[in-house]
């Protein structure tokens, strides 16, 4: 799963890389008023709470994949339930092959000792030629169920983050965000100045907006 995670991060960079507008024609006491938006209510605003040290508006911002996939919970349940689904279908086509196995074993300890017919032998071969050329038919499709099942959860994931920012950044009015992952090596960000680190933030606001759509009543 943790490469399903590093995949998910490389589609959500994509997704999450946000622009927003910029004004060349506007005066300074326009900017300074843009600068000194109350971050209390630029927070509430966007569904997080309260963070000091916010990089100016027009900064160029960045945030870590790797850190926001582990701790949002919405992406933490999503690949749950999938990690859940998945596990199960294995556990299924491990019995099933199991059994064919056993079956194929059954059928060439008979056919050793000669308790066999050759019709029968025959009838009983093609028999379970059949069912493990079903077997892998069926794995297949499972297989290839679960591939776009984890597709849709890594699209479901990235575009919630990135429907996130997009609203973030209208209070923040950020020339850039951007999304960088990776342990040794941080790529796009490889080093940077930690006040134009978000993370936390976008962490704290994705937690808070995932509770209010669980617990609707907790908005009114």
């Amino acid at each position: 799963m943790k490469k399903y995670l590093l995949i998910l991060g490389a589609v959500a960079i994509l997704a999450c890389t946000c622009s927003c507008k910029q004004s060349s024609s506007g005066s300074s006491s326009d900017n300074a008023a843009s600068e000194n938006v109350s971050v209390t209510d630029s927070l509430a605003t966007a569904g997080s709470p309260v963070t000091n040290s916010l990089a100016a508006a027009g900064s160029i911002v960045y945030f870590n994949m790797d850190k926001v996939m582990s701790g949002y919970d919405y992406a933490n349940d999503e690949v749950s339930k999938y990690e859940t689904k998945a596990s199960g279908v294995s556990s299924d086509l491990e019995r099933r092959r199991k059994k064919i196995e056993k079956d194929m074993a059954d059928f060439q300890n008979k056919l050793d000792k000669g308790l066999l017919t050759q019709s029968v032998a025959q009838a009983q071969y093609q028999k379970l030629q059949e069912a493990q050329q079903n077997f892998q038919n069926y794995a297949l499709k499972k297989q290839q169920e679960m591939a776009e099942e984890q597709q849709v959860t890594m699209n479901n994931i990235s575009n919630a983050i990135a429907e996130y920012v997009a609203e973030f950044n209208k209070e923040h009015n950020y020339s850039m965000i951007l999304a960088t992952s990776g342990n040794v090596i941080s790529i796009p960000v490889v080093t940077a100045d930690p006040k134009l680190d978000i993370t936390d933030v976008l962490v704290e606001g994705l937690n808070a907006a995932y509770i209010k759509t669980k617990n609707p009543e907790s908005n009114q």
